[in-house]
């Protein structure tokens, strides 16, 4: 485990297409960009896996019910599943079962759309508004909260919370966001981005 922060993505980045098996679905159906509906949209690097994710899942569950009404969720699985077999997208979906998500869990398996929004880490959370045209563009890239494993702060989901309450009351939100920090994205070995190296 290599203890990696998310990398900075300019705010108003706009959403890139993408098209992914859905692994949290019955025939594991590819779902892509058009599905999205007029909601604003929270992406969540996670996986199976990771301990940083482990320790939030049930945050997560509780989050994801709170903001369904204006906030769809899809999470997504960037690890390579050839050196973290782990994370496999039958281990996503019993991941999900068990934490009863119901949200679309995609497996990006070119690794071609985490590098696209310079994902670095699981968890790795990333808040787009959606203005009713189609374009959903970034408004909060960070952390849930300032709680980490043995850190003996409470989780709260207080930064997600606050963006997403911002988002919804049409206020603008503050760019000095905290960058998650969590296991880093587990790269297909010399496909690394860049910054990973």
């Amino acid at each position: 485990m290599v203890k990696t922060n998310s990398m900075f993505l300019e705010l108003g980045t706009q959403l890139p297409f993408f098209e992914m098996i859905n692994a949290n679905s019955s025939n594991q159906e590819n779902y892509n960009l058009s599905k999205l509906d007029n909601r604003h949209l929270l992406l969540m690097f996670i996986c199976a896996h990771c301990p940083f994710v482990k320790y939030i899942e049930n945050e997560i569950s509780t989050l994801s019910k709170e903001i369904e009404n204006t906030v769809q969720i899809v999470a997504i699985s960037s690890n390579d599943i050839i050196t973290h077999p782990s994370d496999s997208p039958e281990n996503l979906r019993l991941q999900a079962q068990s934490q009863g998500w119901s949200f679309p869990y995609l497996y990006d398996q070119n690794q071609n759309f985490a590098k696209s929004l310079k994902a670095a880490c699981t968890p790795d959370f990333y808040l787009f508004s959606n203005g009713g045209d189609g374009n959903f563009l970034l408004y909060y890239h960070g952390q849930l909260d300032d709680s980490r494993p043995g850190n003996n702060i409470s989780i709260s989901g207080e930064d997600l919370r606050s963006a997403v309450r911002d988002l919804n009351q049409d206020n603008s939100y503050p760019s000095n966001q905290m960058p998650s920090l969590g296991c880093n994205i587990k790269w297909t070995p010399g496909k690394e981005p860049s910054w990973f190296k």
